[in-house]
């Protein structure tokens, strides 16, 4: 018999250790995590912050967090979700609404942070590059970028949501390479074409296209837009009045959607022991009952064989 080499031992076993739990689930790049909150000894215990942005299919969020020993605690936090508020109902998830969403929680953070009228940002969105100067008396807000596992290619929306953050006046360290817009053959920033996608250009050209060509397709895929008066000539002007009312309010309200009088539940309760038992008891009393029954079936039938 060929004698075969055991490769993983039971020494290898006993060794073995798993990886983190998020890791196994592949939510967390830990490689990269370790790198964006690691802090020098010197500073002394003072918070590295992080801007998080995550999509979703129907929502953005996005959140200034710290990682600490116990966890990582949010500082402020902004959802696409929010901007029906501020006038923006329909297309939630494209650049644009990145965007807003980026600014929404710059504008917060640093009203909290009681520096939203030394750092005003960018007021006129223009699609150039902008990173916010040093005043006199408080240094910028500084934050570190955190996309999670998501490709950075040129456009995508992530850097929709970091354009919205840098002209909301906060300092986060960045390069103008995956703007939507950069050409990489002149390696330089088409401020136009970024503006265009900041203010919802790209939605209202295919919108002038779809209705040219497919009318019937036009008047389902953008139904809500219809319904709202929103068509491919106002869609500017709709970003503009979102941006002035993000700046004008930025806070954080609370809902005032009531919580729902019952809850739904897709398993069986957990019962108590009590509950338990009398289930139990209710069970053997139906089954002996229903017992008795065939005995004094077979009682009456012997009788009438006797008779």
């Amino acid at each position: 018999m060929v004698f075969v080499k055991a490769q993983k031992s039971k020494a290898y076993f006993k060794r073995f250790q798993v990886k983190y739990k998020r890791r196994r689930e592949g939510k967390t790049d830990y490689r990269a995590r370790i790198r964006l909150i690691n802090q020098d000894k010197n500073k002394y215990n003072t918070p590295k912050y992080r801007f998080v942005v995550r999509f979703t299919n129907k929502d953005i969020t996005a959140q200034i967090i710290s990682a600490s020993i116990a966890g990582d605690m949010v500082l402020a936090s902004a959802y696409a979700h929010e901007l029906p508020r501020y006038g923006l109902e329909v297309g939630l998830t494209n650049y644009a609404a990145a965007y807003c969403t980026g600014l929404l929680l710059a504008r917060r953070v640093l009203k909290t942070l009681e520096m939203d009228e030394e750092y005003e940002g960018n007021v006129e969105a223009s699609g150039e590059d902008y990173s916010v100067e040093p005043a006199e008396s408080r240094r910028p807000f500084r934050a570190l970028l955190d996309v999670g596992l998501l490709r950075t290619t040129t456009g995508n929306r992530v850097f929709g949501a970091l354009k919205g953050a840098l002209d909301g006046g906060l300092d986060i360290p960045h390069s103008d390479k995956r703007f939507a817009g950069f050409k990489k053959d002149d390696k330089q920033l088409d401020a136009e074409v970024h503006r265009k996608y900041i203010f919802g250009g790209h939605v209202a050209s295919y919108m002038r296209t779809m209705m040219e060509d497919e009318p019937e397709k036009y008047q389902a895929h953008f139904s809500e837009y219809l319904k709202r008066g929103i068509d491919a000539d106002n869609v500017e002007e709709l970003y503009k009045k979102v941006h002035a009312a993000i700046r004008a309010d930025p806070s954080q309200q609370k809902s005032t959607k009531e919580p729902p009088k019952e809850h739904k539940r897709f398993n069986l309760k957990k019962l108590t022991y009590e509950e338990r038992r009398a289930k139990l008891i209710e069970r053997l009393n139906a089954l002996n009952s229903s017992g008795g029954g065939d005995d004094d079936e077979d009682e009456d039938e012997d009788e009438d064989d006797d008779e």
